[in-house]
């Protein structure tokens, strides 16, 4: 398709961020297809939920937010979070008429005619006066530069491709990561592999008692800080530590999370310190984390010299037709719900001082 088509609001990414977005669009007197769009470049609903490996029970996840207006309930804990959030985002796009295009991928967002925006995807152009960035970061792993990591002979993968304990059944796996998902793969690789092995950069902090509003509004105040000066944000979760749950305490007077300080480098048989440590390792799992997937905005630079986009609230400092949705302290299952209301009732403003919204 070659015709550039004319919106409002483009909302790239149709996971918890753009999904809250798009229903306060829609609930605010924007209809979809003729006022907003979204595009998603996923084959189906979910988000990055539906790549998540089957092991990873619904009743493991923590701290999954309803998404608004519809509660998600009587899944079952013992079902695969990918299926049952699936389902659930696939049931909240229909029931509220959402019209997601999927696959869409969007290859780049530069200035437009006037005072808008041109979003150039595989789908064909969309002119927009305002866009909602809602990418998220399961599509940019990150992967840690170690000497030697070329020479090891045994595999190496990411939490992004983690499918499950079974396939590590005798094998002897190193796990880095000082997250959730770190603790999670140790755990459940325990009873199949060989050997385990957990290194990360800092101590890992675990956190006793209820996790509080205060304590939340703490965090996101520590995330939100660093976007402000325009640098990468870290996840909420870094900021949180890690909650001393009964499986984790099991963890803990087991020895399989027994931590150690990150290798310094990496041979052809395992990892080893500088110290003269070695472990032997038939694989490397790096539950290291994510980062943002904003690349396709670079044509607009955004980006300030810190190497993040400075956010105020969620709109760009840099352009205020960009807003930021589930990026830095809005990265959580709540604060993408907030992020999402928020950067409507910001838009409206916006398009209010340009033109009357169109009717």
């Amino acid at each position: 398709m070659n015709h550039t088509r004319e919106v409002e609001v483009v909302v790239i990414g149709a996971g918890q961020a753009g999904l809250a977005a798009a229903h306060h669009l829609r609930r605010t007197g924007f209809e979809p297809e003729r006022d907003f769009v979204v595009l998603d470049h996923s084959p189906g609903p979910g988000g990055a939920w539906q790549f998540r490996w089957p092991s990873l029970t619904y009743g493991k996840v923590h701290g999954m937010h309803a998404l608004p207006g519809m509660e998600l309930t009587g899944a079952d804990p013992a079902r695969p979070s990918a299926e049952v959030i699936s389902e659930y985002f696939a049931a909240y796009e229909e029931t509220f008429d959402l019209r997601v295009r999927r696959p869409v991928d969007v290859r780049a967002v530069r200035e437009g005619t006037g005072e808008r925006l041109l979003v150039e995807t595989s789908d064909g152009a969309w002119s927009t006066r305002a866009l909602i960035n809602a990418t998220g970061t399961w599509d940019r792993p990150f992967w840690p530069r170690y000497p030697g990591q070329e020479t090891f002979r045994g595999r190496q993968l990411h939490t992004a491709r983690y499918a499950g304990p079974e396939e590590f059944a005798g094998q002897r796996v190193v796990v880095v990561g000082g997250g959730a998902s770190g603790t999670q793969h140790l755990l459940e690789l325990a009873p199949y592999a060989a050997a385990t092995t957990w290194v990360t950069r800092r101590p890992p902090v675990f956190r006793e008692g209820p996790f509080d509003e205060n304590a939340g509004r703490a965090a996101v105040a520590l995330v939100e800080e660093r976007v402000r000066r325009g640098l990468p944000p870290k996840s909420v979760v870094s900021v949180t530590g890690l909650p001393l749950n009964d499986a984790i305490r099991a963890g803990l007077e087991s020895g399989v999370l027994d931590r150690l300080p990150m290798f310094d480098r990496i041979t052809e048989e395992g990892v080893e310190w500088a110290d003269g440590r070695r472990v032997a390792a038939d694989v490397i799992l790096w539950a290291t984390g994510f980062r943002p997937v904003i690349d396709h905005l670079a044509p607009l630079r955004l980006r300030e010299a810190g190497g993040g986009i400075r956010v105020e609230g969620t709109r760009a400092v840099a352009d205020p037709r960009v807003h930021l949705v589930g990026y830095g302290p809005s990265a959580s299952t709540i604060g993408a719900n907030r992020a999402g209301r928020a950067a409507v009732r910001d838009i409206r403003r916006l398009l209010a001082e340009q033109e009357p919204v169109a009717a």
